[in-house]
């Protein structure tokens, strides 16, 4: 579905299709801190667009948390933003 006001939107790439990611654009501003969590870390699509939508509202996304990363796959290096998650699991 799609969201009631205006927003930014974000098409990525993943590597079994394409996707759109959508915030409000007075969700935040340049005085917000950003934690994104999400539950798997593969290839590190979705979180680059989840940042690059926090950081158009004027935020500073301070890094990403995940229940796993995969292994392998080089997902934390295209996040953009530092990660950590609690296990990591051979892709």
């Amino acid at each position: 579905g799609k969201l009631p006001h205006d927003v930014e939107r974000v098409e990525y790439s993943l590597e079994y299709g394409e996707n759109i990611l959508e915030i409000h654009k007075d969700a935040l501003g340049e005085n917000d801190s950003v934690v994104i969590v999400d539950d798997l870390l593969a290839t590190g699509g979705t979180i680059a667009a989840s940042v690059k939508l926090c950081e158009s509202g004027g935020a500073t996304v301070l890094g990403a948390v995940f229940m796993i990363e995969l292994d392998g796959l080089s997902g934390s290096e295209k996040c953009g933003v530092q990660t950590h998650a609690l296990l990591n699991y051979p892709a």
